[in-house]
């Protein structure tokens, strides 16, 4: 198996603007896609946060869940009906509005019909994560 990444990030950056605006909407930066590893980088505004200027839940699921979706891809290629099964966010510490944060995807296993990587969120160049999350992606037959 060639550890080549199978999508880059100007095409997983297409494929959000043409099929999930939603996604498209939070602006991320796709730093890296690797075979099997996504690198997305959030700017952070007033929409990510919650009472207690603190970043929002929902807005960091969101990055754990894209970034794990471009380490997918970067192993699988544009198969954009790949879908997350399962994920677990786990709020590590308290994240403010000062900093971007950076999401940093790794797949532990890939199968003809799973996946399961793991995601780490960072403030801003920290190296202390923020949070971590773990998901499963099915991969439809191809």
């Amino acid at each position: 198996m060639s550890d080549t990444p199978r999508l880059t990030p100007a095409e997983f950056d297409a494929l959000l603007e043409r099929s999930m605006p939603s996604a498209h909407a939070l602006k991320l930066d796709t730093r890296a896609i690797g075979h099997g590893s996504a690198t997305l980088v959030m700017p952070v505004d007033a929409s990510h946060l919650r009472p207690g200027n603190t970043l929002a839940g929902p807005s960091l699921f969101a990055l754990a869940d894209l970034a794990l979706y471009a380490a997918v891809l970067g192993a699988i290629g544009l198969v954009e009906n790949a879908v997350t099964t399962s994920m677990t966010l786990n709020f590590l510490r308290r994240a403010g509005p000062d900093a971007p944060v950076r999401a940093e995807a790794r797949l532990l296993k890939l199968g003809k019909r799973l996946a399961v990587g793991e995601v780490s969120l960072f403030a801003g160049d920290g190296d202390e994560p923020i949070a971590h999350a773990t998901g499963t992606y099915s991969i439809p037959a191809i």
